[in-house]
């Protein structure tokens, strides 16, 4: 499908069902069995990167971990003994945030945060046969369901709180939940390998596995809302109106707080004050606390600690400079003259001559040091060897990134 398309007539509209002949791929190139028993056996997972649940009810994390022996005596490391006996009788296994642990889905999951526009994450529900882990229940994100093995039966109902929030979970309205389960399915479908099934946060679903092990990628979109452009004025109204003399006095001396109209005078200052002070936000400030919160919740590539230092120290005119990849940068005006480089979660503040070599080289993605414009030699080499060393830039010759 056109990315226009789904974004046009499905992104955070309604549910979409993807068929394999259509998405030509498995996905056991991101995850399979063999992968699963890895990180279940050999990765030293600890909780809460792995969650245990049957029939809609969580198994305390108590039953499937213990202390890894000598040398490693931390108390919450999974057992793979325990987790067999678990899923033997018939619980699901989560493997939690594998956007961070498995490296297929770290470069996946990071590619499509950055195409999307949202951060992402990934979980992996592994269920036994004929077995369902969770009951009917909606999502506070977005997600994409990917089918890796086996069949699992989905059951979709519409929503009982369009567009929740994180402070909205099901749990708040599970009477609603329920009842609304019981109601005619907008789909009512069986996921094969290959298939993928969309749903934008709040719609109703739960799932239960055939007659074989069931394996499939949850990706979770945690979508940036105008909610969040909300607490973001919120939050800057709280720092401004605090220079108001007016909103920090204190109130009577002897007041009584049980009698709402001992105060009401004084409330309907606070909230006049407040309505002002929210008509002086800048809505270019307000966006870009939007940025920095979202972008710090989005990863780049990740680096070579020591091979990047090793590549650092030796820089030299011909190497190759190569702005790190996913990571989201900007050029503000800074203080006293300077440049500000907005990177991630990250500012760096840089002379104010530095500005068209850095332009140069968030245009052109990658050069060699010998061609950032605007400087002499070294200073090219001491602005490449801080971009390195900060992490903004990777010398790609020195090895996996």
């Amino acid at each position: 499908m056109d990315p226009g398309v789904f974004a046009e007539q499905y992104w955070a509209r309604r549910p979409l069902l993807t068929r394999a002949q259509n998405t030509g791929n498995s996905f056991t190139d991101l995850l399979d069995l063999p992968a699963v028993d890895e990180l279940l056996s050999r990765r030293g997972l600890r909780t809460p990167f792995l969650r245990i649940a049957k029939d809609g009810a969580v198994v305390e994390p108590k039953r499937f971990t213990t202390s890894g022996g000598a040398g490693a005596e931390i108390g919450d490391q999974v057992s793979s003994e325990a987790v067999l006996r678990l899923f033997a009788d018939g619980s699901t296994v989560v493997l939690q945030g594998l956007h961070r642990l498995w490296p297929p889905l770290i470069e996946f999951a990071d590619q499509l945060a950055a195409d999307l526009g949202h951060p992402t994450q990934v979980n992996a529900y592994i269920t036994p046969p004929s077995s369902r882990g969770f009951s009917p229940h909606y999502d506070v994100h977005d997600v994409f369901v990917l089918q890796v093995a086996g069949e699992k039966h989905w059951t979709i109902h519409e929503p009982v709180l369009r567009d929740p929030l994180r402070t909205q979970p099901w749990a708040d309205r599970a009477a609603e939940v329920a009842a609304a389960a019981e109601r005619e399915p907008v789909i009512d479908a069986v996921l094969r390998p290959g298939d993928v099934l969309y749903l934008p946060r709040g719609y109703l679903h739960s799932a239960r596995a055939l007659g074989e092990v069931s394996v499939h990628l949850t990706i979770g979109v945690h979508s940036v809302t105008r909610w969040g452009a909300a607490e973001s004025a919120l939050d800057l109204v709280r720092s401004l109106a605090a220079e108001d003399p007016q909103l920090r006095g204190s109130l009577p001396l002897g007041v009584d707080l049980t009698d709402p109209d001992s105060i009401r005078d004084d409330v309907a200052t606070v909230i006049a004050g407040l309505q002002e002070w929210l008509g002086r936000v800048d809505p270019a400030e307000v966006a870009d606390r939007l940025r920095a919160g979202t972008w710090a919740q989005v990863r780049p590539e990740p680096v070579a600690p020591l091979a990047q230092a090793a590549a650092a120290a030796a820089l030299g005119a011909e190497t190759v400079l190569r702005l790190r990849r996913r990571l989201r940068c900007t050029l503000r005006d800074g203080a006293d003259g300077k440049v500000v480089l907005l990177a991630g979660r990250r500012s760096h503040s840089f002379p104010a001559d530095v500005r068209p070599a850095l332009t140069a080289l968030l245009d052109v993605g990658e050069l060699k040091v010998a061609d950032l414009p605007g400087l002499e030699s070294a200073d090219r080499i001491t602005l490449a060897r801080r971009l390195v060393t900060e992490g903004v830039a990777t010398v790609p010759d020195a090895g996996p990134a």
